[in-house]
């Protein structure tokens, strides 16, 4: 028996840190205030030359090498972003000249912070239809560029980043077990990009830039934990895996209360989801992509492991899926 599995993990965060003392001196906020209602403490800001599929091609990278496999074995790259580099060529194209993956078919996906979840439940199909075999999924975002530093709500939350893994056939009961991909979009006005009246960038301040994000936080919340607390459980369930089973969670990084709440709600341990918002704070796509890299370095997930990868986000869009290590 052989399943469609995660043979490789990758990551890449750029070396900026903004810490919530910097935003204090950008922002009426106060280090309190970020932690007690986000639980991010600093998050990474990639530099003005330093772009998407840069960051991108970084955390590939390293999941090749991590594979142990050529590049010319590729045969698919999908880059989950909401943040290109342009509107073409995607950057996933950017990416197959980066690490000369010349085999390969490439393209974007754009879920919001679900992307890496749903590029990989894509992969995964190509693959068991037969069409491709080892497929590079990578996530990516550059939401720096997104974000009004005026607006304290949301200057708090995001930071950049990207992780990468390679899906391909793995031999015993190992694999991607099940998937879950939904959408809302009779919700979509609850967070999108603002796009009316596109004004430059201050240079002088660095502070007002259109498009920027806007969030109604609230609402978004509750939203976001019933969704990703019912991805938890139907993944487990189409994989007949009880909840009591599951050894580590990896969910979206975008609040620690919202976190908290999904584990009361789906009535897992705290203590078994990962949770590393506090150094990166929300990374869109990249978030699950980044955390998943850093629970396997860490030893948090280990060889047998059911492992459950759950998300949320713009859209609104939710994803799930249940591995075993």
């Amino acid at each position: 028996m052989k399943n469609v599995a995660i043979l490789s993990v990758g990551h890449y965060v750029p070396s900026r840190k903004l810490t919530n003392a910097d935003l204090e001196k950008m922002v009426e906020t106060t280090d309190e205030w970020i932690t007690t209602r986000t639980g991010i403490k600093e998050r990474r800001i990639a530099a003005q030359d330093e772009w998407t599929s840069m960051m991108a091609a970084k955390a590939a990278k390293e999941a090749i090498k991590n594979a142990d496999i050529h590049p010319d074995e590729i045969d698919l790259i999908i880059v989950a972003t909401t943040s290109p580099d342009s509107n073409f060529p995607s950057v996933a194209c950017h990416v197959q000249k980066a690490v000369k993956a010349k085999n390969a078919a490439a393209f974007d996906i754009g879920a919001a912070c679900s992307g890496y979840l749903y590029a990989m439940t894509t992969a995964k199909q190509y693959i068991l239809s037969g069409m491709f075999n080892k497929a590079l999924v990578i996530a990516a975002d550059k939401f720096s560029n997104l974000v009004d530093w005026n607006d304290r709500a949301t200057c708090v939350l995001f930071g950049d980043g990207a992780g990468a893994c390679v899906l391909g056939w793995k031999r015993g009961n190992h694999g991607i077990l099940s998937d879950h991909i939904h959408a809302q979009g009779h919700h979509n006005e609850m967070m999108y990009v603002d796009h009316d009246e596109p004004l430059p960038l201050d240079q002088a301040h660095v502070r007002t830039r259109k498009p920027y994000i806007v969030m109604h936080g609230q609402e978004l919340f509750k939203c976001a934990v019933t969704a990703m607390a019912e991805g938890v459980e139907i993944v487990a369930r189409k994989a007949g895996v009880k909840l009591d089973d599951i050894h580590c969670v990896v969910p979206h990084q975008a609040n620690d209360r919202i976190i908290s709440a999904v584990a009361r709600k789906s009535g897992i341990s705290k203590d078994k989801f990962f949770i590393n918002i506090h150094k990166y704070g929300n990374t869109s796509a990249a978030a699950i992509a980044i955390a998943l890299y850093e629970a396997v370095q860490e030893g948090r997930i280990k060889s047998g492991d059911y492992v459950a990868l759950v998300t949320f986000g713009a859209g609104l869009v939710s994803a799930a899926n249940l591995v075993r290590w």
